[in-house]
């Protein structure tokens, strides 16, 4: 099929002839084998030699068997493993001028000029200094007669790529690193773990997460389970914060609370730039309060254990993304950085990163604190933000009174991270002065009158629980519209937040519709995505898609390792999302399937039969484990047992089949800290958006509003977070189908297929292009609400 003239594929880039050598350096982050499983496969589908430099720097140096060439197979079964397959170390020759002329050397005998490096900003700081002795090095060991004049100038060029792989997120230009969503999984299960215990003893506990020069872990987890107090070095508390936590802490057990939880950065600082010690809070509590208190320090259980479903997916991407800069790189070219922003991946010169970086560093030595959370980027300004919004509650006397009625609502199937939305909502509408109502079972319980005002403390410890507290159902408005209307009435509702899937935002139609008849329904009305399908038009991602995603990735990972040691076997998995594919297809990335069969991609019985040839021919090699995901709404003819049936026929001799049905256990489960904290923000963003449509609606003493932009659904794309008048979306929604008409991560689909060896076309016009890192400075309204 041709191809459209305005997309750029990367065919026409060529490895052929290039030699790329892959290294993890400096501290170990979950997620680094996927990045170097990536950059191997890619690198040898592009016809270049890939080389494994096995611990890091001090392999460089030592050379010999230290540097392997890597096979496509080398790869295999290193996917779901933490840490790195290849070793990582620090390396002190590295730093000597000597070293470095070992390294050059090891790398030149290899023919070697392309360097893909996954560590942190030391790591990426000595790789650009090693580019830019490059050809002073060469030059040295022409003279010593250790390469010859002809091997100089072959190899005068050394070229390289960095990807950040640090649990801290300390690395300026990227949203995230990889490995901390990882380490974030590890923080909240033993947080979630912590509650029971210490809500059956009423006692505090202080955890000490890592993050030396950086409070990420500390301040996104305390966001994702609520903590009472988290401490971190980039915005150290106020002279006098023993008190004022203390207080809150005692406040909180009057309003029988059973627990408290402290969260404490390892490099947690005070005012003075003296440290905070996990310790010291402890016995700031017992004295000053007596509570029973406990200390945890995690300590390096957060870098351990399997990799979540989104570093896997970021390495995975990153590790292409990689590949293809190093094939697009140029002699002018400076060292780049691979990173995401949003949901982008961006390319940014490596050391406008570092020195921003080390700007943080140096702006919390001369405690300038406010520059140092500003220096570490919009996302972490916004995550300090909105806990302080949520954590601490105004008195009375200092909140603002709106006399504005808001309600909540969750419509459609249950999501995990929706009951943290509904807290987030609940809290910032509070602070904003507005009266919270919370509706129960969606839009049936709205025309019934199952509505009820509800206090902060109502969603007090709401974060972590899945499923929904407020009951959800798939009832749609339409038939009861006149009721709604009297509840609206009743009540006196001003504005609606409805959080849900597919059903909320036709339900947000059929309102909108309905305001020619009802008056009542002219009210600002907003809609945040929550649904494990991802499939709402207008947002990229959906609140509890991720929850599912680490589902199905931990699922898959178990149901191979159940065939460890075993015959050679082919599991074909069934995941959910109606007609959307999104869960097969990025679950399938995360899970390193061979093949995920989609509604939206349409296949046939050659297709079927061309997988099962490919998957024959790949167990005649050592690899010993396939896996197929297909959606359950992919096509009505090859089900689930079909495909079973076909795959255990025709590869009778070569492997044997299983298969299983997922279900709702994609549904269950507690939140993962990504949903979590999307919920939390999203809508505390959605809550804000509320507060300015009704000043701006309010006239003759009532809130008056009937424009296309006072219906909006909140949701990501691409970089950023954007109101769409739901009516604007019509157009991109197939409504039979309940799907969009354009799906960002149909993109991802050849990048699964190459890394399962398959020939395919890939679309890198949306490959990120070399940028500069800026800091922007949004306006104040943007910045009150900006995620």
């Amino acid at each position: 099929m041709a191809q459209p003239d305005n997309k750029k594929f990367f065919e026409n880039l060529t490895g052929a002839g290039k030699a790329i050598a892959v290294l993890t350096s400096g501290g170990d982050a979950q997620g680094m084998n996927a990045a170097v499983r990536a950059v191997v496969r890619m690198g040898i589908y592009v016809g270049a030699k890939v080389y494994f430099v096995h611990e890091g720097y001090q392999g460089m140096v030592d050379g010999g068997d230290n540097i392997k060439e890597a096979k496509w197979e080398s790869v295999s079964s290193m996917l779901q493993v933490g840490g790195t397959v290849i070793g990582s170390a620090r390396c002190k020759d590295f730093r000597t001028h000597e070293g470095r002329l070992k390294a050059a050397h090891n790398l030149v005998k290899r023919g070697i000029t392309n360097l893909c490096v996954i560590g942190g900003d030391g790591s990426l700081t000595g790789a650009n200094l090693f580019r830019e002795e490059w050809s002073g090095l060469l030059a040295e060991l022409v003279q010593q007669d250790l390469i010859d004049e002809e091997a100089a100038q072959k190899y005068s060029a050394l070229h390289i790529v960095g990807m950040v792989g640090s649990i801290d997120n300390d690395f300026c230009g990227t949203d995230m690193t990889i490995g901390t969503d990882s380490a974030l999984h590890r923080i909240i299960e033993v947080v979630d773990a912590i509650m029971t215990t210490a809500q059956s003893h009423q006692r505090t506990f202080v955890l000490e997460v890592m993050g030396r020069h950086c409070g990420y872990l500390a301040l996104v987890s305390a966001l994702a389970c609520g903590a009472d107090w988290v401490l971190i070095p980039e915005m150290p508390p106020e002279d006098g914060w023993e008190d004022k936590m203390c207080q809150k802490l005692s406040a909180k057990r009057a309003g029988m609370k059973r627990l408290n939880i402290i969260i404490v950065a390892e490099g947690a600082i005070d005012r003075n730039n003296q440290p905070i010690t996990s310790e010291h809070v402890k016995n700031l509590v017992v004295q000053c309060l007596g509570f029973d208190t406990r200390v945890t320090i995690l300590g390096h259980v957060q870098r351990g254990g399997t990799p979540s479903a989104f570093d896997r997916i970021l390495a995975s991407r990153m590790g292409v993304e990689a590949v293809l800069a190093l094939l697009e790189t140029t002699a002018n070219t400076p060292a780049c950085v691979v990173s995401l922003c949003g949901n982008q991946s961006v390319r940014l010169p490596l050391m406008e990163c570092v020195q921003m970086t080390q700007q943080v560093q140096k702006a919390m030595d001369e405690k300038k604190f406010e520059e140092a959370v500003r220096l570490r980027g919009r996302s972490f300004e916004n995550n300090l933000r909105t806990y302080k919004l949520l954590a601490h509650r105004k008195p009375e006397s200092e909140l603002p009174h709106s006399n504005y009625n808001v309600a909540v609502l969750n419509v459609g199937a249950p999501a995990a991270g929706m009951n943290a939305a509904v807290r987030s909502a609940v809290r910032v509408g509070i602070s904003e002065g507005h009266k919270m109502f919370a509706v129960s079972d969606g839009f049936e319980g709205f025309y019934k009158g199952q509505i009820k005002e509800v206090k902060w403390a109502d969603v007090g410890g709401w974060t972590g629980q899945g499923g929904s507290l407020l009951g959800t159902k798939r009832t749609l408005p339409a038939k009861y519209i006149e009721k709604i209307a009297e509840q609206i009435r009743k009540y006196n509702i001003n504005a609606l937040l409805v959080i849900g899937g597919f059903e909320a935002y036709l339900g947000i139609m059929e309102l909108l519709a309905a305001r020619g008849i009802y008056e009542e329904l002219c009210v600002p009305m907003v809609m945040v995505p929550a649904t494990v399908s991802n499939n709402v038009p207008g947002s990229d991602l959906s609140i509890g898609a991720d929850t599912a995603l680490n589902a199905i990735t931990d699922t898959c990972d178990r149901i191979k390792q159940s065939a460890s040691g075993t015959k050679h076997r082919v599991f074909i998995i069934e995941t959910m999302g109606g007609y959307c594919g999104y869960l097969a297809s990025v679950g399938g990335l995360a899970a390193g399937a061979d093949a995920a069969y989609i509604y939206e991609e349409p296949f046939d019985i050659r297709d079927l039969q061309s997988n099962v040839e490919h998957l024959t021919e790949k167990m005649k090699t050592s690899i010993q484990r396939g896996l197929i995901l297909r959606n359950e709404n992919s096509n009505e003819n090859y089900t689930t047992d079909f495909i079973y049936q076909l795959y255990s026929e025709e590869g009778r001799g070569v492997f044997d089949c299983r298969k299983n049905v997922l279900g709702h256990m994609q549904q269950g489960g507690a939140p993962s800290p990504f949903d979590r904290n999307f919920g939390t923000k999203i809508a505390a963003k959605a809550m804000q958006w509320i507060t300015k449509k009704l000043n701006e609606s309010y006239r003759q003493g009532r809130v008056f509003a009937n424009t296309e932009d006072s219906a909006c659904l909140l949701g990501m794309r691409r970089r950023a977070m954007v109101f769409q008048p739901v009516v604007q979306l019509k157009d991109e929604t197939d409504f039979v189908h309940r799907i969009p008409k354009e799906q960002w991560w149909l993109k991802l689909r050849p990048l699964m297929k190459i890394l399962a060896k398959y020939k395919t076309s890939y679309d890198v016009s949306d490959s990120g292009q070399l940028e500069h890192v800026v800091l922007n400075r949004p306006r104040e309204s943007e910045a009150t609400a900006a995620i």
